[in-house]
């Protein structure tokens, strides 16, 4: 049985793959950079992400960083576990997401990350106690969430050109002004760091699904010039375009 609570150390080496239970990943000390569904934001210290089951997300510390993660064991299992909890924490868990723990919060993942979470009795409890504390963080930016399944179509169908952020803001219905505000609240970052990270997810999905030319998958997801592409795939990623499709290839 995997283990729900486990305490894991993150390096450069990319990490790239899906699994069919949900995780949150919580920051312990470094900086995890991390990119759930083409969605970019950094996991440090007070602040945790939301992968869903079944997401296809991207990790590495290029500085090492360290972290707690909650691998949710099933759907049942929440419903068995949480009681009157249940619902909210499905819906913690139902969705993409970067976001802060308060003081509170904090003390009790730095608790967890001091326990013997190898013992299945405090893991078990752990992992309850912290889904349940975690109820209605959402709520901070309240009502409807942005629609970001239009938000991606819009960016992956024009991934090759220019976009800005009024172009999400008119998805959104939104003004750009509140959008950008949006986005820092949901996500941690700006729009324009949200497009940068989806361009460069689709640009992996390229280089792992195809044999293109690295310069024309450049150009299919906006970078004018073959060097510009690499320099942000490697801030992105820690890697060379051609290290990364390396990387990427099926053993």
């Amino acid at each position: 049985m995997r283990p729900i609570l486990t305490l894991r150390h993150y390096s450069h080496d990319l990490i790239v793959h899906s699994h069919e239970h949900a995780q949150l990943v919580f920051g312990l000390s470094g900086a995890l950079d991390f990119e759930v569904e083409g969605c970019g934001s950094q996991v440090v210290q007070q602040s945790f992400v939301v992968i869903p089951a079944g997401a296809h997300h991207a990790c590495g510390s290029p500085h090492g960083s360290r972290c707690l993660v909650l691998d949710v064991p099933s759907d049942d299992w929440v419903g068995q576990c949480l009681g009157d909890h249940a619902d909210a924490s499905r819906r913690l868990l139902d969705g993409p997401a970067r976001l802060p723990l308060d003081a509170g919060q904090s003390q009790l993942v730095s608790w967890l990350a001091g326990s013997p979470v190898d013992d299945p009795l405090i893991a078990q409890q752990g992992a309850v106690l912290l889904l349940a504390s975690l109820n209605g963080t959402r709520q901070a930016y309240g009502g409807r969430r942005l629609p970001y399944a239009a938000l991606n179509a819009h960016i992956d169908q024009n991934a090759a050109y220019p976009l800005q952020v009024a172009d999400l803001a008119r998805v959104a219905g939104l003004s750009s002004a509140r959008l950008h505000a949006r986005f820092i609240v949901e996500r941690g970052q700006t729009p324009m760091d949200y497009i940068r990270s989806r361009r460069l997810h689709k640009a992996v999905a390229l280089l792992r699904d195809s044999d293109l030319p690295i310069g024309e998958i450049a150009h299919r997801v906006g970078y004018s010039s073959q060097s510009a592409f690499a320099a942000a795939v490697l801030r992105e990623f820690g890697s060379s375009p051609g290290k990364l499709r390396r990387a990427l290839e099926p053993r």
